[in-house]
């Protein structure tokens, strides 16, 4: 941006600003804070010390500011006066003023001359015009100071030629004014005819005939062409302008001044009348354009052509006319006067000079008639080598063009015969095109273009962004990297919606500033600079719209080098480019445009300068031939990369150079992903082969497995790849895509969308021109660094696509071929070793043999240097610790470590050691390293690279996005990343690294890629480890804070954190994790501040309240495990504070979550739960409460469940009471909503390794949360059994209490911990637990009525027990169960649990033995459970994908009747054979039905579909039964059987088959 210094300061941008401010030495915050000011240049005249103040500016700042700009204006203003005194003083003129510069652009025209001196000009006036003129003088020079400092040199208009798309640019200069030059080339003569535009029509009349009859003369009597221009500013006359600047007048008619040439009848001789009227041309009006302005101006001119036949032997006397003010009329001068041009004036022929002139007559017209005839021989006209031309602008001056650039269109209506010729297009990268043809989807380019490419088209306004998305919520909205972005600029013809074409003005007015922002978006946050080209395509004449999305586009990328034109029609041309110089001038968009070549030309020479041939892409098939995939269907399936059977065979291999190729294996070898391209040249020979590992063979032998061997076959099968990050294991799972894809469909997953459509766009690539579906060739998928649900979530997705097809496949349909990083690969090997394997740094002895040969093949090659292809040597070194630190030792021996590139080193180490696949993106670098984004000819990564010191140049790769454009920098390696991290921050500890990196404010305001950037800055602060992430912990804070707080120590932390939550725009996950680190810090009040904080940024979040539970919790527990001796009166009134502090704010959590849709937090239930029951400890070990002889705890029960309190605590502990004695209730109240969530969605993952490893509390939570509440049920409860208190009136409320809490301790509480009797190993132990609390209920519970929760426990209890021990003597009559269930139907305006409804289709569902007739109010009883359970599932689930997908079926109707019929799951799982892993499979894909054993159990039941829906008889009625698998039910209406599953969710069919 050093063009502030040549631009006027009026013109100055807060770029232009910004780089003022820095050469003057202002500090870099300030620097960015007044440019986040938007201050301008205009703003920056007015700059002043208290508005410096406010932004927090010290005083020594301020000084300096203000006298350097002081200074700046001075010497404008020094400038300006110059200026003036040599315009007064003629005898000074010169032609080129010191005070601006003139940007010259070589005009080949013969018109232009710049080399005479400019003369004074005549100023033959009345004295009151003279004075007007002096007086606009004054006035412009103090509204034009600013303005003219640099200014370009403008063409003139054709001699004689009436162009009307020629246009004069206004503030641009004209050559000076000019004398004789050979007789055809016109002198110039300027008038700025300003003031007298303004004139009235006698007056301006007058005035105009004046000037052009007195300078017509002059040249008609020395036989010269000229022409006089009015509009153009002499400085004699107006100072302040410069010589020959266009200014343009109004003209409000055009008559006035045609007909104001009727003067010349007038002032001539009779006898010449008629020859001046065929000397004098009519005037030429010019319209004068200026950027951004509607002000219409023009330049008038008149042509004046003295040919020789006419005015041969003839002089020329004129009068001329003058307004004179007195008479207020026009006046002629009383003798007629000769006049002649001399220098760059018109000049009256002295008296005794006239005989001399009338002499020498003759010789001019001999002269005249010779420069004729010359003139008139036609000169050759040279045609252009477009060809050429057409190849330098598109490749670079390279063999072929850059396939990764991408193309923006710009074009408008294409003609049917333009359309034959337009292939080349079809076969570049274009990234989206402003169409201002409002026919194009009829019978346009956008119609032919459809045909090859998948489209989304959209209206400019479709660009503006209005719901303030996020840049890659927006991106994704628009689809913009998935299909190509065809945008109708000017309405389009067939959408039936409000979108029709306007006129010009109208398109100015409403759609202009949609275009702007259209064209920003895409320059400032989507397409990095230098990424793409802006293509202008004229086909038809061209409108100001078109013209106006050119300035658009060359003020964005700060000029034309990244932008060309093709037009085959001149005139098309011409007309765009006259319109377009009011930006750019007319020699540089000359050297960016091919005119006048013929489309058919212009489509042949592209296609044939592009890197790969027209070679149609082929897929295997299932009868082993090929089929043809064409971009189009290609393209319909963007969420996958597919991998072609002809892959890479389009590539011209004759155009890559032996250089080339070098590079692309180099670039592999230094450290960047493999590429097709480098199979593909290794099987062609043209570079060394890729090594192959040896864990390659044995992906292969799996897959052979899967494919071929005699396991079971599922339609979805899983292959995991494990490796250490720099191991190769992303290159060996694409060397097997490589080696498989003429068998098999092969494809890499984009995981950045959603599971549905990646499963969508599976399902159409396997099936794509198959004839078979079912024996279509089955699809190998390679996710990459997925996330484990994302793909169980695809396999899921895949499985029930596969099982909607209702087919029985002989081979696996998808392959999911999962690669993932971990530091520990083997460890989840053995885990799963058949279908997983794992990939480390070391290496066997053959792999070792293999690394070596092929380093010393290639230290062979030609200017080979070993830090090219740094990451193979690393890798053939095993990635030993010692080799990688002594490698970083020798690489940053002398640093500059002061230097910026050295700053961008540690960032990039820091960012990449913590933050797996971050990156800094070029755009970034680039800005923090002070290089311009647009650099000269595309040499942009050259010159980022020739920036770098050559340690950063070793040690940085550049890679660049396959999905967007974006390049980024990052370490070669996460472990070097780490070894310079350490070596470098020997000098700073990492907190000071990460501190100044949050500091660099050019790197956090960059407005490119700023939302990946600070997403990584977020991650390095927030992210933890989690080991399903493949990361070797699970950690509690982020690894670098983690690191922090164990190298330095905890304050360094804290105060890290603190900077990057003032800098990263104070967000509430900042303060959560400042609170975090406070209390785990034993810092309780500063982390009760935080959290304080973060709930007052977002007070509803579910999860930033839990951790102010989480606050006072760790408090309360750090309080009592310090505790030593007895506490003190007043400290156990602290500790129960804290504790009641902590339930309430899990409470609060609890109520956000509930209103939360998207995500599913139930920490804060846990959390009340467990701090419940250690203050019930607590409270029990207090001396106020002693235990009774039987050793119970009978003191402290009857405070919390009764009135009763004891004296010595009434009044120390006033306000505790009411809150403790709403404890039992509040535990109560948590506990059974956990049990509820269980019963829904069974979450234990691992039900056998709970006796595995003893996790902590927290980790049963997640892992095991049946076996969490059935042991916190037992501790809960505890505190509440006291035989003493159970008295002999049951009625007693406390009496019903104490009884209940005896149910609870034996796990007959909850509905979960009553049904996890049934997974319990010894059942033996379950039957006598569950007869004991049967026995605590009521022997007749018809007559003595049960609470509702005690009912739905004790009917539970039976039907788990009838599971258990049918024979049991414990057991009531089904009947007496379906009585005592009555309530629930009955009383139906009561809320009662889900887990009353699910008994009641339990029980109500038909029995053989029970319902022989037919009773329609049993079917009441049954439809009104199932709806409300559905309307209450709906509400439970929420908007949670993996929620919703999950139906638990708790229990199976089997064969038999009563409770006998009822099969509970657990029972099933014991009749399948094998590991975990392999009942999970049965029940995954089905097996399960196919068991003998359990077919003898389970009972098929009848039904039938209707669209769709699946219904069953009840007992009158249709019932309308869920299928497990949606897919599964058959279309149409057929008769089906199925199993029958009760499940939360109600009823649900398993296997249906079609009978």
């Amino acid at each position: 941006f050093s063009d502030y210094k040549t631009l006027p300061l009026a013109e100055w941008n807060e770029s232009q600003v910004r780089c003022w401010l820095e050469s003057i030495g202002i500090k870099k915050e300030y620097v960015e804070k007044l440019c986040d000011e938007e201050v301008t240049g205009p703003v920056l005249k007015e700059l002043d010390e208290p508005f410096l103040r406010s932004m927090g500016m010290k005083g020594g700042q301020i000084h300096i500011i203000t006298r350097k700009r002081n200074e700046l204006l001075e010497h404008l203003h020094k400038n300006a006066a110059a200026d003036s005194a040599q315009a007064d003083n003629p005898s000074n003129k010169t032609v080129e003023p010191k005070s601006f510069q003139v940007t010259l652009h070589q005009n080949e025209s013969s018109e232009t001359d710049n080399s005479g001196a400019v003369e004074e000009i005549d100023t033959v006036h009345t004295e009151k015009t003279s004075s007007l003129c002096k007086r606009g003088g004054k006035k412009n020079h103090s509204s034009h100071e600013n303005t003219v400092e640099s200014l370009t040199l403008s063409k003139f208009r054709q001699f004689k030629n009436e162009d009307i798309n020629f246009k004069y640019v206004k503030n641009r200069i004209l050559a000076p004014e000019t004398g004789v030059i050979d007789l055809i080339t016109p002198c110039h003569e300027y008038k700025s005819f300003t003031i007298a535009a303004k004139l009235d029509r006698q007056r301006l009349q007058a005035k105009f005939a004046y000037e052009v009859i007195k300078y017509a003369s002059a040249c008609m009597n020395v036989r010269t062409n000229g022409t006089i221009h009015f509009g153009v500013m002499d400085s004699v006359e107006d100072k302040g302008w410069k010589h020959g600047q266009i200014a343009g007048i109004p003209v409000r008619d055009t008559d006035i001044y045609v007909d104001a040439l009727d003067y010349i009848e007038k002032c001539f001789e009779p006898s010449e009348r008629q020859t001046a009227r065929n000397c004098i041309h009519p005037p030429i009006f010019t319209e004068v354009i200026q950027k951004d302005s509607q002000e219409q101006l023009f330049i008038v001119e008149v042509d004046i052509e003295p040919s020789s036949s006419i005015v041969k032997g003839k002089i020329f006397q004129v009068r001329l006319p003058k307004f004179n003010e007195d008479s207020n009329k026009v006046t002629f001068d009383r003798m007629p006067v000769l006049y002649q041009r001399v220098g760059a004036k018109s000049e009256p022929i002295k008296t005794e000079e006239l005989v001399t002139f009338i002499q020498g007559l003759q010789e001019k017209d001999v002269r005249r008639e010779k420069a004729e005839s010359s003139s008139n021989e036609d000169p050759m006209e040279i045609s252009q080598n477009l060809g050429r031309k057409l190849s330098v602008l598109f490749t670079d001056g390279k063999n072929y063009m850059n396939d990764s650039l991408w193309y923006i269109l710009v074009t408008n209506r294409c003609g049917k015969e333009d359309l034959k010729f337009v292939s080349f297009l079809m076969r570049m990268n274009i990234f989206c095109v402003f169409d201002f043809d409002e026919n194009s989807n009829v019978s346009g380019l956008y119609a032919k273009y459809k045909e090859h490419h998948a489209t989304r088209s959209h209206f400019l306004q479709n660009y503006s962004n209005e719901t303030k998305m996020s840049t890659t919520e927006f991106q994704k909205h628009l689809g913009l990297f998935d299909h190509t972005s065809w945008i109708f600029c000017n309405g389009r013809s067939d959408f039936r919606g409000n979108e029709k074409s306007c006129d010009e003005d109208t398109w100015i007015r409403t759609k202009k500033k949609y275009l702007k922002k259209a064209v920003s978006f895409i320059c400032d946050e989507i397409l990095p600079k230098g990424s793409f080209v802006v293509l202008f395509l004229l086909f038809s004449p061209v409108e100001k719209p078109i013209v106006d999305t050119f300035q658009e586009f060359y003020t964005e990328m700060n000029g034309m080098d990244y932008i060309i034109c093709i037009a085959e029609s001149k005139e098309n041309y011409e007309k765009w480019a006259n319109l377009a110089q009011a930006s750019c001038n007319i020699e540089t968009l000359q050297e960016r445009s091919i005119v006048g070549m013929k489309l058919s030309h212009v489509d042949a020479t592209i296609q044939n300068m592009m890197p790969s041939t027209v070679c149609p892409r082929h897929l295997p098939v299932s009868t082993k031939g090929l089929c043809v995939l064409p971009t189009l269907e290609e393209e319909k399936m963007f969420s996958l990369e597919i991998l072609c059977a002809d892959q890479c065979d389009d590539i011209k291999l004759d155009l890559l150079s032996t250089k080339e190729i070098q590079e692309i294996e180099q670039t592999f070898y230094q450290g960047r992903k493999v590429s097709w391209k480098n199979f593909w040249l290794a099987d062609k020979g043209s570079c060394g082969e890729v090594i192959e590992r040896e864990t390659c063979e044995e992906v292969h032998k799996i897959l052979d497995d899967i494919l071929y061997g005699n396991r079971i076959r599922y339609s979805v099968a899983k292959i995991k790849i494990f490796h250490q990050p720099g191991s190769g294991g992303s290159t060996i799972a694409r060397q097997v895509l490589w080696k498989r894809r003429k068998d098999l469909r092969c494809a890499v997953v984009k995981s950045t969308y959603p599971v549905a459509t990646v499963c969508q766009h599976a399902v159409n690539f396997r099936e794509y021109d198959e004839n078979d579906m079912k024996n279509s060739l089955p699809v190998l998928l390679l996710v990459e660094d997925y996330d484990e649900d994302y793909l169980d979530e695809l396999k899921n997705d895949l499985m029930d696509a596969m099982a909607a097809r209702r087919s029985h496949f002989s081979k696996p349909c998808f392959i999911l071929m999962g690669c993932k990083r971990s530091n520990v690969p083997e460890k989840l090997c053995k885990a799963s070793p058949l279908d997983t394997v794992a990939v480390t740094h070391k290496l066997t002895d053959q792999e070792k043999h293999l690394f070596k040969t092929k380093l010393e093949k290639l230290k062979k090659q030609k200017d080979f240097k070993p830090e090219f292809i740094l990451t193979f040597v690393l890798m053939s070194e095993e990635f030993n610790e010692t080799y990688v630190r002594e490698f970083v030792e020798h690489l940053l021996q002398g640093i500059d470590l002061s230097s910026p590139v050295t700053n961008l080193m540690r960032y990039v180490a820091l960012l990449n050691f913590y933050v797996h696949n971050s990156y800094i993106s070029l755009s970034h670098c680039e800005a923090f390293l002070g290089l311009g984004a647009y650099t000269e000819k595309r040499l942009r990564e050259y010159d980022f690279k020739n920036n770098l010191s050559e340690q950063a140049r070793v040690i940085f790769i550049e890679l660049r996005e396959n999905t967007t454009c974006i390049s980024s920098v990052h370490i070669i390696h996460y472990l070097v990343a780490k070894e310079i991290l350490y070596q470098l921050s020997g000098s700073q500890p990492q907190s000071q690294i990460a501190m100044k990196l949050l500091q660099e404010k050019v790197l956090l305001h960059h407005r490119f890629g700023r939302e990946e950037f600070v997403k990584f800055i977020r991650d390095l602060f927030i992210r933890r480890d989690k080991k399903s992430r493949g990361d070797n912990t699970d950690s509690l804070f982020s690894p670098f804070i983690e690191h922090v707080c164990k190298v330095e120590n905890s304050e360094k932390a804290i105060e890290v954190l603190k900077a990057a939550y003032e800098c990263l725009g104070k967000d509430a996950f900042f303060a959560q994790q400042l609170a975090r680190l406070h209390y785990n810090h034993e810092k309780f009040e500063d982390a009760d501040f935080w959290a304080g904080v973060a709930k007052s940024h977002l007070p509803n979040d579910s999860f930033i309240l839990d951790t102010e539970g989480q606050v006072f919790r760790k408090w309360f527990s750090f309080t009592m495990d310090k505790k030593t001796d007895e506490a003190t009166p007043g400290e156990v009134i602290q500790i129960i504070e804290i504790a009641l502090k902590a339930m309430k704010c899990f409470r609060a959590a609890q109520q956000a979550a509930k209103a939360e849709i998207d995500n599913m937090n139930n920490a804060g239930y846990f959390g009340e739960v467990e701090v419940g029951c250690r203050l019930l400890k607590f409270l029990s070990t207090l001396e106020v409460f002693p235990r009774n002889p039987q050793g119970e705890h009978s003191e402290l029960v009857r405070y919390l469940l009764t009135d009763y309190i004891p004296e010595e605590i009434k009044k120390p502990w006033g306000k505790l009471h009411s809150r403790l004695k709403g404890l039992r209730d509040n535990i109560y109240n948590a506990l059974d909503w956990i049990s509820e969530d269980i019963s829904y969605f069974q979450t234990d993952k691992n039900q056998e390794k709970e006796d595995e490893e003893a996790k902590e509390a927290k980790e049963e939570q997640v892992y095991n949360p049946r076996k969490w509440l059935k042991r916190q049920s037992e501790v809960y409860a505890k505190f509440f059994t006291s035989k003493c208190l159970l008295g002999e009136n049951n009625a007693e409320p406390v009496t019903q209490l104490v009884r209940r809490m005896n149910i609870y301790k034996y796990g007959g509480g909850t509905v979960t911990t009553i049904l996890s009797f049934l997974s319990d190993s010894k059942e033996k132990r379950s039957v006598e637990k569950l007869e004991q609390i049967i026995n605590f209920f009521p022997a007749d519970p018809l007559k003595e009525r049960l609470e509702d929760i005690d009912l739905i426990n004790y009917i539970l209890c039976h039907i788990t027990l009838a599971c258990l021990a049918p024979g049991s003597s414990k057991l009531l009559p089904f009947q007496t169960l379906r009585a005592l269930s009555n309530r629930f139907f009955k009383q139906r305006r009561t809320a009662f649990p889900a887990s009353a409804h699910f008994l009641l289709t339990l029980l109500y569902w038909p029995d053989d033995a029970l319902d022989k007739e037919p009773n329609p109010d049993k079917d009441d009883i049954l439809l009104s459970a199932l709806q409300t359970m559905k309307r209450m599932h709906d509400i439970k689930v929420k908007n949670v994908a993996p929620r919703k997908k999950k139906i638990y079926t708790h229990f199976f109707l089997g064969k038999g009747t009563g409770l006998r019929k009822i099969v509970h799951k657990t029972r099933i799982d014991k009749l399948i054979d094998g590991s975990l892993n392999d009942r999970r499979m049965k029940w995954q894909h089905g097996d399960v039905w196919n068991i003998g054993k359990i077919r003898d159990v389970l009972r098929r039941v009848s039904g039938w579909t209707e669209n769709g829906k699946l219904f069953v008889r009840g007992h009158v009625g249709q019932i309308h039964i869920l299928a497990l698998h949606y897919e599964s039910v058959p279309q149409g209406n057929e008769n089906v059987t199925f199993y029958l599953g009760f499940s939360f969710n109600g009823l649900v069919a398993h296997d249906i088959q079609v009978n």
